[in-house]
């Protein structure tokens, strides 16, 4: 069923440079302003997968995540594809040989109209250290999937916030391809 509210226009209370609130009748939410979207790597190379560690403001935190970024932020019109090829190469210093679209993904559909592809990475071949963009700071990973649950844990020990899409990793079917 749909809610009668979906029909009302939408209205922008607030936009900045990256981020919109948003409200559709009695329903306030968050979107991406000016279209941008989102990619999401998963990234396999050798029996590993690249994860990322990166302080998040909103959480106040160093997070855990898959390598990720933005898409039509730097150009616009960006395929996703090559959007996700060039932020992985920028945040892991990996460049993928090739890159394949999953699917489209809602982030947190009660709160964010944001959705996000998610990208599968493969034969890739280190080109640099990574780190992102200056001022990002950004660990990389290289973690053996065997290992990957008992990896996340200590991270989880050690204070760290572990983004959702994690998940996907401590299931086989994403990762079989």
């Amino acid at each position: 069923m749909i809610d009668p509210d979906a029909a009302l226009p939408e209205e922008v209370h607030w936009q900045g440079d990256y981020i919109a609130a948003k409200q559709r009748g009695k329903w306030e939410y968050v979107g991406r302003a000016r279209g941008i979207g989102a990619a999401v790597i998963v990234a396999v190379d050798d029996g590993h997968v690249l994860l990322v560690e990166q302080f998040r403001m909103p959480l106040l935190r160093l997070c855990l995540e898959l390598p990720a970024g933005l898409v039509g932020d730097v150009e616009e019109g960006e395929d996703v594809l090559a959007s996700a090829a060039r932020e992985l190469e920028e945040e892991t210093g990996y460049r993928p040989g090739r890159v394949e679209l999953i699917g489209d993904f809602a982030s947190s559909p009660g709160m964010v109209s944001e959705t996000f592809s998610l990208v599968r990475a493969l034969d890739l071949t280190q080109v640099g250290a990574g780190g992102g963009v200056p001022g990002e700071n950004i660990t990389v990973r290289r973690v053996p999937l065997a290992e990957i649950a008992d990896f996340v844990a200590a991270r989880r020990a050690a204070g760290l916030m572990i983004d959702a899409k994690i998940l996907l990793l401590l299931g086989a079917g994403i990762l079989a391809g």
